[in-house]
């Protein structure tokens, strides 16, 4: 059955997940901070859905009949009518719990609230949503429209009944769930981290070229992509902030952040959507 769905942030995730919604008949509402960031949003979405029907996934009378259902806003009273909101602004509790607090004071009582955080516990963020008993994660994976995962993450008042839509609702985007209780970095982000940071790690001390780090885990462990890549695909800044709350939450050395790793974020090499991380993908620019 086909809900309203509002997305609250239209980054890199955010436009992921507008994309599987409007696909899968979803009328669906995005709503960005200011014109600049929706805008560049609107841009990522839609060259996203240009290369699906170049590459034959689907027609353009389908991508236009999906972009017809999306309506884009500043604004958040714009959430009032959602069956389904879901939050998938950048990985800061301080940012994540103060846009909670705003999109309280609009949601339906009956709404579904989820938020996309990848590793921030749900403990911190449910008392800001005024109804911490339909709140619960939804934690999709990157790129969103080609990983079929999403991770169900399931709060201390999240009601089996909340956690019952949640997904029905991910599995009517076409997508399989697992689910994890709430704890820092559930389980992806848990196991996934410190296999990342390793990684950075090696490079950092010269032990191995990054290309022969990456072609090392593809030939020889069978992974579909290397770990310096993949970092480049999630985002350093993202890895970054991960890194930052599994270590504060569980102080654990396999968790902190590598120093080439801060620096890379400090100088500005977010990786792909920014055209540079370990790989340049300036294109000559």
């Amino acid at each position: 059955m086909a809900k309203k769905v509002g997305i609250v942030g239209c980054g890199l995730m955010g436009a992921g997940i507008v994309e599987v919604c409007i696909k899968s008949g979803h009328d669906t509402v995005v709503r960005e901070v200011n014109e600049e960031f929706l805008s560049r949003g609107l841009a990522r979405l839609d060259g996203s859905m240009e290369r699906a029907v170049k590459r034959g996934k689907m027609t353009d009378a389908e991508r236009e009949t999906a972009r017809a259902r999306l309506t884009a806003t500043t604004d958040l009273s714009a959430l009032s009518e959602c069956d389904v909101i879901v939050e998938a602004i950048t990985e800061d509790r301080e940012l994540k719990g103060k846009l909670w607090q705003d999109i309280s004071k609009h949601a339906r009582k009956d709404a579904l609230l989820a938020t996309n955080t990848s590793s921030i516990p749900l403990s911190s963020l449910a008392p800001h949503t005024g109804n911490p008993t339909r709140f619960m994660g939804l934690h999709f994976m990157n790129p969103v429209p080609v990983m079929k995962l999403v991770e169900l993450v399931q709060g201390i008042e999240s009601t089996e009944e909340t956690i019952a839509e949640g997904r029905a609702f991910v599995e009517g985007l076409g997508k399989t769930t697992i689910l994890a209780k709430d704890t820092p970095g559930f389980v992806i982000n848990v196991l996934l981290v410190p296999y990342l940071c390793d990684a950075v790690r090696l490079l950092e001390a010269g032990v191995a070229t990054k290309e022969d780090i990456d072609e090392g885990m593809k030939l020889g462990c069978g992974m579909p992509m290397g770990p310096i890549t993949l970092l480049d695909f999630v985002g350093l800044d993202t890895t970054l902030a991960i890194s930052e709350v599994l270590h504060g939450e569980f102080g654990d050395p396999k968790y902190a952040a590598p120093p080439l790793l801060r620096r890379m974020v400090e100088s500005g090499f977010m990786g792909k959507k920014c055209g540079r991380g370990f790989y340049d993908y300036g294109g000559g620019k």
